[in-house]
C-alpha cells in the first residue's frame, strides 16, 4: 500500500470528513437552486380565476397549485408583477432605495417558479442586505430548544429559566416518550416564566395532542405544522394544505400564535422531490404558509439540512428559504435548529449570515441544553457553544437576540423554576420530589448529571394532567397557593394576553414587560445606513459585557502577588564597557517595578537568573542596564549591545520578550529573537544566555527553537500583553539615559 502523504493524512481526520457531500443530481432532486426540470414562471387569469401556474393549467394542478392559485397570489399585482423581468425584481429586494413595502407588495403577485428565480439571482452577500430590509419586525430575537432525555420536570423548569435568562423569547420542547408531553408543557410554562417573564412556550408533539394542550392554556405558540413543495410528501403523511390552514386556523382562534415548518431537503429525503431544485420546492411551501394564513414559517433546512448542505450552493439555498419568507412578509424563523455539520467551521459560516442580516428569530431553535438532551435532534448550536454565540454578538456588533448571564443570577433561577414546579407538582398531586433533586438540577449541567431517578414519575405526572384535564388556570392558581405569586402574575398576564390576541401580529414576542413587538408595532423601517434597527446604549453594554473581558487591572493583578521578589538599585549612568567577555543584558523601563511576572508564567526574576547562568556557563560576564527611553524590545536590545564590552547584547521585556544583538546592527536586525513569550520555558533563557555568550566569543551557536504551537497563542494572550506594555509605557522616561542597575534578591 503506497504511503498517505503527510498533508492527507491530517486533512482526511478533520471533523468535516465526517459530512456527507453529494454529486449533484437533478433526477434526485439533489440540486439547490436551479434544475432543468424547474418550472418556468407563468401565471394566466380568467375572469378573476388562476387558471394557468408555474406552466401548468388548471387542469394538471396538484393539490398544492389549487391552494395556492386560490389564496397564495394577489391578483391585483400579480400581472405587473409577473410582467417584471426577474433582475428588476432582485435588484429591487437588494436596493435600499426601494421601500419593503413595494417589494412585499409585488412579490404578493410573484407564482413560486418566479420569485424562486429572483432570489437565486442574488450572491449570498446581496441576499443578506435584503434581509436587513425585508425582515418583518425590526428587533431581532431568538428560540431556545428545551428538552432533556429523562423529560425531567425539575430539569426542563430549570433550563428555561436559564434560556430566558439568557434572552430567549421562545422556548420549545419536545419529549422522548410521547405520553410525557404534558408534564414537559407544565414544566416548560412554570420555568419559562422565572426571572424573565413573557417568553412564549411550545410543546413540538404528535399534532392533535399539541393542540389541545394549547387549547387548554399549557402552551403560548406552535411552529411544527409541517408543509411540504410536493403533493406526494403530503399524501405520505396523511396531509393536505387544506388540513393544515383548518390546524392554523385552530391555533389562532383560540389565541396561540402559529407558523408552519417545511425546510429544503425534507422532499429528497422522502424521495418525491419530482426533479425539482430545492429551492423551488421551498418557494412552493413559502407561497403555501401565506396562502394558510400562517403567521410565519420555520425554514432553512431544518430535518432536511444535511442534504442540503451536501450539494453545492446548499449553503446558499438555506439562506434564500428565509429570505423568500420574509420577502413573503412572513416572520422568518430561520432555521439552524439542526446540527448542519460536524465542522465547526461550516456550521459556523451557516449561522453568521443570519445574525449579521438579521431575522425575526436567528435560530427556531438553539440548543440551550447539552448535545446529548437535545430530543429534536442536534441543534447547529448547543449550550457549550454559548459563549461562542455571545462573543460572535460582541466581535460583530450584532444583535442576535442574548446577553450574558452570571453563575449567581443563573443559579438563583435555575432553583426558583426547580423549586416552583417541586411545589405545583406537590400541591395538585403530580408527584413528590425531593429537595436533593431540586439541588442536583441545580447544578447539572443536563440529564447525565442526575441520577437516573423514577421514569414513572414522569409519566404519572403526565398521565394525572390529562385525566384531571388541568389548564392554566390550575397551574396560576397552584403557584399562588405554594407563594410564587410572581410566576402565577406572569403566567396570568400571559394568558390574558393570548385572550387580547396582538400576539397574533405577524413577528409577534413580548419583551420582559409584555409589550409586543411585531410587524405592527415595531415595524422595520431598514432604508440604508443610519436606519432600522441599532443597538441602544443598554443592549450594547449588553453585548459587550461577555464574561471573559477583563479590565486592565483585572488582567495585570498577578503582577501584585510577586511584587518586590527582586530589588532594582541604579547604581550609576551606563557606560562603555571594556571586557570582551562582558555582555550587557538591558531591561524594559517597567522590569522590577510594576511588572514582576512574564506570559510564560516565570517571574522577572528567574527569567534573569536564567539569562544570567547561560551567560556564566559560557565564561561571560553579565551586566545589567535599565534602558529607560524607549519599550522596543529591539531597540533596548541594541542599546545594551552598544554599551557591553562584548559588542553584544541582551534584550528583555518584563512580559517575557527577549532577544541577543549586536552594536554593528541595524534595531531590527536582531541575532536571535524570543517573540513569543508565552511559549518560552526556563531552559529557553538559559539557552538564550549561552547564545549571547557564544556570540560574544566569536562562536556560532545553535539556534533555539521553541517547536512551534497549534493554539491560538495570540488571541490567548495579546489582552494581557496590551496590558503590561500600557505599564512598560507608564514606566518610560524619554530622553533619559540608561542606567546600570544590581539586581538582588530580598
Amino acid at each position: 500500500m503506497a504511503e498517505e502523504l503527510g498533508r492527507f493524512r491530517v486533512l482526511n481526520s478533520k471533523p468535516v470528513n465526517l459530512d456527507g457531500f453529494s454529486v449533484p443530481d437533478a433526477e434526485l432532486g439533489l440540486v439547490a437552486m436551479r434544475s432543468p426540470h424547474d418550472p418556468s414562471p407563468s401565471l394566466e387569469i380568467r375572469g378573476g380565476e388562476v387558471v394557468e401556474l408555474d406552466g401548468k393549467g388548471a387542469v394538471e394542478f396538484d393539490v398544492i397549485d389549487e391552494f395556492i392559485a386560490r389564496y397564495g397570489i394577489d391578483l391585483a399585482v400579480a400581472e405587473e408583477a409577473m410582467a417584471l423581468d426577474d433582475v428588476t425584481l432582485a435588484r429591487m429586494a437588494v436596493d435600499v432605495n426601494v421601500s419593503r413595502a413595494e417589494v412585499v407588495r409585488l412579490i404578493g403577485g410573484t407564482t413560486p417558479a418566479k420569485l424562486a428565480r429572483v432570489v437565486a439571482l442574488m450572491s449570498p452577500v446581496e441576499m443578506q442586505m435584503a434581509m436587513a430590509k425585508m425582515r418583518a419586525r425590526r428587533t431581532p430575537s431568538n428560540q431556545a430548544h428545551v428538552t432533556n432525555q429523562l423529560d425531567d420536570p425539575l430539569l426542563i423548569a430549570a433550563d428555561a429559566a436559564s434560556a430566558v435568562a439568557y434572552g430567549f423569547r421562545e422556548v420549545e420542547t419536545t419529549v422522548p416518550v410521547l405520553g410525557d408531553a404534558p408534564s414537559n408543557a407544565v414544566a416548560l410554562l412554570i420555568g419559562s416564566q422565572v426571572g424573565t417573564p413573557g417568553a412564549m412556550a411550545q410543546c413540538s408533539i404528535e399534532e392533535a395532542l399539541e393542540l389541545r394542550l394549547g387549547l387548554r392554556g399549557l402552551t403560548s405558540y406552535a411552529e411544527t405544522i409541517s408543509i411540504y413543495g410536493t403533493e406526494q410528501v403530503f399524501v405520505d403523511g396523511d396531509d393536505t394544505p387544506f388540513s393544515k390552514a383548518i390546524l392554523t386556523s385552530a391555533y389562532a382562534s383560540r389565541g396561540l400564535k402559529m407558523r408552519v415548518t417545511s425546510g429544503g431537503g425534507a422532499e429528497v429525503l422522502m424521495g418525491a422531490a419530482e426533479r425539482c431544485s430545492i429551492l423551488y420546492l421551498e418557494s412552493r411551501c413559502v407561497s403555501l404558509a401565506r396562502a394558510l394564513g400562517s403567521q410565519g414559517v420555520q425554514n432553512g433546512g431544518i430535518d432536511g439540512v444535511g442534504v442540503v448542505a451536501s450539494v453545492p450552493e446548499g449553503m446558499k439555498e438555506l439562506l434564500a428559504e428565509n429570505l423568500m419568507v420574509m420577502m413573503r412578509d412572513l416572520e422568518s424563523c430561520a432555521g439552524n435548529d439542526n446540527l448542519i455539520s460536524e465542522s465547526d467551521i461550516r456550521r459556523s459560516a451557516h449561522t453568521l449570515p443570519v445574525l449579521l442580516a438579521g431575522a425575526d428569530f436567528i435560530f427556531s431553535g438553539f440548543g440551550s441544553i447539552p448535545r446529548y438532551d437535545n430530543a429534536f435532534a442536534l441543534s447547529n448550536f448547543n449550550s457549550d457553544d454559548m459563549d461562542d454565540f455571545l462573543v460572535l454578538q460582541r466581535d460583530w456588533g450584532a444583535d442576535g437576540g442574548l446577553r450574558t448571564v452570571s453563575p449567581e443570577h443563573l443559579e438563583a433561577v435555575r432553583r426558583r423554576a426547580a423549586t416552583a414546579v417541586q411545589a405545583v407538582y406537590r400541591d395538585l398531586g403530580l408527584a413528590d420530589y425531593d429537595d436533593a433533586r431540586v439541588e442536583e438540577v441545580v447544578f447539572a449541567n443536563g440529564s447525565r448529571d442526575l441520577p437516573a431517578g423514577h421514569p414513572k414519575m414522569v409519566a404519572e405526572a403526565a398521565t394525572s394532567i390529562e385525566a384531571k384535564q388541568l389548564t392554566v388556570f390550575d397551574v396560576i392558581a397552584s403557584l399562588q397557593r405554594t407563594g410564587f405569586t410572581e410566576e402565577a402574575e406572569a403566567i396570568t398576564t400571559l394568558t390574558r394576553e393570548r385572550l387580547r390576541g396582538d400576539q397574533l401580529q405577524t413577528s409577534a414576542i413580548f419583551d420582559e414587560q409584555f409589550h409586543v413587538l411585531s410587524k405592527l408595532t415595531d415595524p422595520n423601517d431598514y432604508s440604508g445606513p443610519a436606519t432600522g434597527y441599532a443597538l441602544t446604549e443598554h443592549r450594547r453594554a449588553e453585548i459587550d459585557a461577555v464574561r471573559q473581558a477583563r479590565s486592565s487591572a483585572e488582567l495585570t493583578a498577578d503582577q501584585v502577588e510577586h511584587h518586590g521578589h527582586v530589588v532594582v538599585t541604579d547604581v550609576e549612568p551606563a557606560r562603555q564597557g571594556s571586557d570582551p567577555r562582558e555582555v550587557c543584558i538591558g531591561l524594559s523601563p517597567a522590569w522590577g517595578r510594576s511588572v514582576w511576572l512574564s506570559l510564560c508564567g516565570l517571574t522577572v526574576g528567574e527569567v534573569l537568573r536564567q539569562i544570567s547562568a547561560g551567560l556564566e556557563e559560557e565564561g561571560c560576564v553579565a551586566r545589567t542596564v535599565r534602558v529607560r527611553s524607549t519599550i522596543d524590545v529591539g531597540l533596548i536590545g541594541l542599546t545594551a549591545a552598544r554599551l557591553s564590552g562584548s559588542g553584544i547584547g541582551i534584550g528583555l521585556q518584563g512580559k517575557g520578550t527577549a532577544l541577543i544583538h549586536r552594536r554593528d546592527l541595524a534595531p531590527l536586525a536582531n541575532l536571535e529573537l524570543f517573540s513569543v513569550a508565552p511559549l518560552l520555558t526556563a531552559k529557553m533563557y538559559r539557552e538564550l544566555g549561552k547564545n549571547a555568550a557564544r556570540h560574544a566569543k566569536g562562536m556560532a551557536p545553535v539556534p533555539i527553537f521553541t517547536g512551534g504551537t497549534d493554539e491560538s497563542i495570540s488571541a490567548r494572550y495579546h489582552a494581557r500583553a496590551v496590558a503590561l506594555v500600557a505599564l512598560e509605557r507608564e514606566a518610560f522616561e524619554p530622553g533619559q539615559p540608561p542606567m546600570t542597575v544590581k539586581v538582588e534578591n530580598p
